[in-house]
């Protein structure tokens, strides 16, 4: 497996460092081009919507056809969709590039996480598998965007809208030898299944939830560390130095993880995750330098960092194996979801309540959450 999963981490870089590379190149044309904040933000979320609708159907399209006809489908589309900048680089095709992009990178990715998942052989396995494929976004990040920039820096917008347009077709090219692995029977007809069925489920609902309030540690802390960051009268520059260190912790533990993995449960790695985001951003409102507040995002982006992939591990154990690609698609969905609502119902909060008391809500909600996690240990895998 170790051949192919190598193969399947190039694959994932590419085709996310597509997207990240876009997401960032996209709005910074389109400022230049004269357009309002109000209309990149506009743009910005077009990576998010396709998601937030086409996950589950993806998820199940997946289930039906396997790893490689929704990879290909989903690397055609993105690279369409980018190469349509290329051509016209205008803001409204933009917003449809990044509908396309985010959409397909997002149901090709769901793919190939359902096949890593079930090309598993054992619970051990599966753990690592996970660990080592969660470097990839953490890659894509940092290599998109800078590929990015560079070509923009010394070419030009159209050129590094060409470069990103070519990444999923190298995605295909590192993943289009992986086995296909053959396709569970369903043991109900396709229009008999419903998301509900999987909502049903007592720990596939722990699971959700958990990987919600750990989502919102995330969107707190982008969203929130800017706003008391300047309230307290930090730089921008180190403001932006704090959430770079976040990071790059946790790009950092996912490349121990897949020892960490082997030697502790999933369960309790997203119980001690959860208590230690709490702490961590509870004492958020305490700090008052860059110093001290890079010190707290190194060590929450430490804890974070390991979630993904303990939660894509457990789900695997928990769902029936015909319907992982739609149990991936429901968990996508509630993460762009939240990652659109979150930060608004933030902003509300934090005119009335104030940024610390923003930070102490969500503090004290994901802490006494962990009680969900922690019940995880109880799970009946599916074999």
């Amino acid at each position: 497996m170790l051949g192919d999963l190598f193969r399947l981490i190039l694959g994932q870089i590419c085709l996310h460092a597509c997207m990240t590379g876009f997401r960032m190149a996209a709005p910074l044309l389109a400022l230049r081009n004269g357009q309002s904040e109000a209309a990149v933000g506009v743009l910005l979320s077009c990576f998010a919507l396709t998601q937030i609708f086409l996950s589950i159907p993806a998820g199940r399209f997946a289930d039906r056809h396997g790893f490689k006809r929704p990879m290909m489908l989903g690397v055609l589309v993105a690279s369409l969709g980018v190469m349509a900048a290329v051509v016209w680089p205008i803001f409204p095709v933009m917003c449809a590039s990044a509908l396309c992009c985010g959409g397909a990178a997002g149901a090709a990715i769901l793919a190939l996480q359902r096949h890593v998942g079930q090309a598993a052989r054992d619970h051990e396995e599966l753990k690592r598998a996970f660990s080592w494929l969660a470097i990839g976004p953490a890659a894509s990040n940092f290599l998109g965007p800078l590929a990015a920039g560079l070509m923009i820096d010394h070419v030009g917008f159209r050129e590094a809208f060409a470069l990103l347009a070519t990444l999923p077709l190298l995605s295909w090219f590192w993943v289009r030898h992986v086995k296909e692995i053959p396709v569970p029977v369903a043991t109900d007809a396709p229009g008999r299944q419903r998301v509900w069925d999987l909502l049903q489920a007592p720990m596939f609902r722990r699971l959700l939830l958990v990987n919600w309030f750990l989502s919102s540690c995330w969107d707190v802390h982008t969203f929130m560390v800017p706003v008391i960051g300047h309230e307290r009268g930090i730089s921008a520059s180190a403001i932006g130095a704090v959430l770079g260190v976040f990071a790059l912790s946790a790009a950092l533990i996912r490349m121990v993880l897949p020892t960490i993995a082997g030697r502790f449960p999933e369960w309790k790695i997203l119980t001690v995750a959860m208590l230690m985001a709490g702490l961590l951003l509870g004492l958020y409102p305490f700090m008052h330098d860059a110093w001290s507040m890079g010190a707290l995002s190194a060590l929450l982006g430490l804890f974070l960092g390991v979630v993904q992939p303990m939660v894509m591990s457990t789900m695997h154990q928990i769902t029936p194996p015909q319907r992982q690609g739609e149990a991936l698609g429901l968990r996508l969905m509630t993460i762009n979801a939240s990652s659109v609502v979150m930060p608004m119902m933030f902003g509300a909060l934090g005119a009335s309540v104030g940024v610390s008391g923003v930070f102490w809500l969500v503090s004290l909600s994901v802490a006494s959450a962990s009680r969900l996690a922690w019940q995880l240990r109880a799970r009946k895998p599916h074999g």
